[in-house]
């Protein structure tokens, strides 16, 4: 059944078949507006995007585009609904697809907002009502995550940023020191813990900043 909710001063849809927002993100959006403030000229990126409820509050009272990247056809169409019901259809672009093949190899981005499933696979079980490829993070709970900052490694500006959605601090924790992470030259910097969640921001490795 279709359903609606007040998401910072936007009215986001959905239904049971994709993730219900959760009001407490609406915090990733609004760094992510904070970081725009000082980020180079330039488009916007959601990862994972579910609904696009992040994404399209972050940019909202901003010229800035932004690409919407989902692997669910279901939560592409709330996307693109949510876009043109909140005014901002013309700069929103949504694409269905697995995320390191949605996006070309020149594209860059000012900033980046990631939100991948980061539930322990053991542990779906647990949350019944939601749907699984929404919150299966894989059997620690990363493995998303991990192509997340895959993606950003390669498509993020020199002096770009991007948050990262994440549970638990130890999970932040994980990533820093996966070697395969640390591979991508990126920092894990401020880290601010919520009640249901976590949320990094992600720079360039200092050496690799412009």
């Amino acid at each position: 059944m279709r359903e609606s909710l007040s998401f910072g001063t936007l009215e986001i849809a959905f239904d049971e078949r994709v993730l219900r927002p959760r009001e407490w993100t609406a915090a990733q959006s609004r760094w992510a507006a904070e970081l725009l403030g000082e980020a180079p000229q330039g488009p916007v990126l959601e990862l994972c995007a579910g609904a696009g409820h992040i994404g399209l509050l972050a940019v909202t009272g901003t010229a800035r585009r932004l690409v919407c990247v989902d692997a669910d056809p279901v939560a592409c169409e709330f996307a693109r609904a949510n876009a043109h019901a909140s005014g901002l259809g013309e700069q929103v672009e949504v694409r269905e697809g697995r995320l390191e093949e949605a996006l070309r190899p020149d594209e860059l981005f000012a900033l980046v907002i990631a939100d991948p499933p980061w539930v322990c696979r053991e542990e779906t079980g647990r949350f019944p009502e939601d749907p699984l490829l929404a919150i299966d993070g894989g059997p620690d709970g990363l493995d998303v995550a991990r192509t997340c900052l895959g993606v950003i490694a390669a498509h993020l500006m020199p002096t770009g940023s991007a948050v990262l959605q994440l549970g638990s601090v130890a999970q932040v924790e994980a990533l820093r020191e996966d070697p395969r992470v640390r591979a991508l030259e990126l920092h894990l910097a401020e880290t601010r813990p919520h009640e249901r969640g976590v949320l990094v921001r992600v720079d360039r490795a200092p050496d690799e900043r412009a």
